[in-house]
């Protein structure tokens, strides 16, 4: 009896190549699923009509094949016949050459039953389209009853979850329910005015539009490079949805009317902010938002002159935040004094005050923070932030307690080749220590820190010193890095 298909049971093959399958079943059974997805995708035409027979559990190594080697019509064709709740790009790299695959896939998803279709029903639900997102192409199934899905939308009024569950409590005929699924569209979008941007949003909103309001569009990541071009865009979306948001060259007043409509952000980082007065109404409706924002754990704020006005913004953000960036913020002496108080101060894993100018005598308010992040600082940056010998001098020891540091960076700094040597052995001890960013000595210099008078020479002895130092310290595992 003839083969129905490629596939016919676990393994069984029906292709011109079965041959070369029956003289390999000694290879590793990854070995051979490989051999036959390739073989498989080697026909598009066969791959395509086989759909309706391989096994499930085919499905996700053969999208992976497809996705990769650019067989656009398997994919957009897989993607009717999707047997489980949720699909996932998840970590499969996506160069130019995918991008038009991802577009072919959104363009595929299906919200009504396909008319004469291959005897597998569509399953699909969730279609995530994010990149890098560490995950699996689909999420384990624990029952039939309801969708499945870890990474699916838990917010907004439109979401699968609210909508299934608004259903549940609703007693309703299911014969008489539109045919049409609630799905959700998973997306990170950078609104950053170029066409191929504008491009795929107008494919979005045509895939919202032909859903007749079945489709959930759910942003997680947002960039706005720049608010005039974002500003149409955002009528569309759903913010609550964002957890992670990015937002360079605004107004404070067009940022606060972001965050009215935010409430879950994981992460909020907001550069070249304009404003008129940090005692205004616009400043307080920022702070209130902020408050509200329990979830957050990672702040970032660049060019922002918030000089004595540091004490306002940690009061709103939650004191288990665990990244905080503030470069370029003048931070003053008042500031720094009152972060080494704040309870932040004891959950940080990673502190950014570069471009801070630090000019002030006393180190303390420095000591105290160092002191008080010991358990619990990974990462420290403090380039540009003119510190001499004396300050890092005072606040080595401190700097020594942090044992589970990782990085540090404290370039462009002007301090002295011995002092250098004396970081060097404070820091070999520290065994997470793995990265160090350093500045170079001001002796390398004719003139301190302009770069046309660097003597290169000097800047090898000092290289070749410092890596002399990490061997004898049997600390090889260290990278002291500095940039020329």
């Amino acid at each position: 009896e003839e083969s129905k298909g490629i596939f016919s049971g676990p393994l069984s093959i029906s292709h011109p190549d079965a041959g070369l399958f029956m003289m390999m079943d000694e290879r590793d059974p990854s070995t051979l699923l490989e051999l036959a997805i390739e073989s498989l995708l080697s026909n598009e035409l066969i791959a395509i009509h086989s759909l309706g027979e391989i096994p499930r559990e085919l499905f996700v190594p053969l999208f992976s094949a497809a996705f990769m080697g650019g067989h656009r019509k398997t994919l957009i064709e897989m993607v009717k016949v999707w047997p489980f709740t949720c699909l996932h790009i998840g970590t499969l790299s996506v160069q130019e050459p995918q991008r038009e695959l991802l577009k072919a896939i959104i363009e595929s998803l299906q919200f009504l039953p396909v008319q004469n279709s291959a005897a597998r029903s569509p399953k699909l639900r969730i279609l995530d389209v994010r990149q890098g997102i560490d995950c699996r192409t689909t999420c384990p199934e624990f029952g039939t009853r309801s969708p499945n899905c870890f990474h699916g939308c838990t917010h907004s009024v439109r979401s699968i979850l609210k909508l299934e569950s608004q259903r549940s409590t609703v007693d309703s005929d299911p014969e008489s329910e539109s045919s049409r699924q609630p799905m959700e569209l998973l997306v990170d979008l950078s609104l950053d005015g170029t066409f191929r941007e504008r491009e795929f949003f107008a494919l979005l909103l045509n895939k919202v539009a032909q859903s007749s309001g079945s489709l959930h569009l759910c942003c997680r990541d947002l960039q706005i490079d720049k608010f005039s071009y974002a500003r149409n865009t955002l009528k569309f979306l759903d913010l609550t949805c964002i957890h992670n948001l990015v937002v360079d060259q605004a107004s404070l007043s067009e940022v606060t009317t972001l965050l009215a409509h935010m409430i879950y952000l994981d992460s909020l980082s907001l550069s070249k902010i304009t404003f008129r007065s940090l005692h205004g109404k616009v400043f307080q409706a920022f702070l209130s938002y902020l408050r509200r924002m329990n979830c957050l754990k990672e702040f970032n704020l660049s060019s922002f002159s918030l000089t004595d006005h540091l004490a306002s913004l940690l009061r709103a953000l939650p004191p288990n935040l665990d990244f905080l960036y503030l470069p370029f913020c003048e931070i003053s002496y008042r500031d720094l004094k009152f972060l080494s108080q704040s309870p932040q101060a004891t959950h940080l894993k990673l502190l950014n005050l570069s471009n801070n100018p630090m000019y002030w005598e006393d180190s303390g308010p420095l000591q105290i923070l160092l002191q008080k992040l010991s358990d619990t600082l990974q990462h420290l940056a403090i380039n540009h932030c003119h510190l001499t010998d004396a300050t890092l001098s005072a606040i080595l020891p401190a700097l020594t307690t942090c044992s589970h540091l990782r990085v540090i960076s404290f370039v462009s700094n002007p301090i002295s080749m011995p002092m250098l040597m004396r970081i060097l052995h404070y820091l070999t001890p520290l065994m997470e220590l793995k990265y160090v960013i350093y500045p170079i000595p001001v002796h390398c210099y004719e003139q301190w820190h302009f770069h046309g008078s660097l003597d290169r020479q000097k800047l090898a002895d000092v290289q070749a010193q410092l890596k002399a130092m990490l061997q004898a310290a049997k600390r090889s595992d260290m990278n002291w890095i500095t940039y020329s």
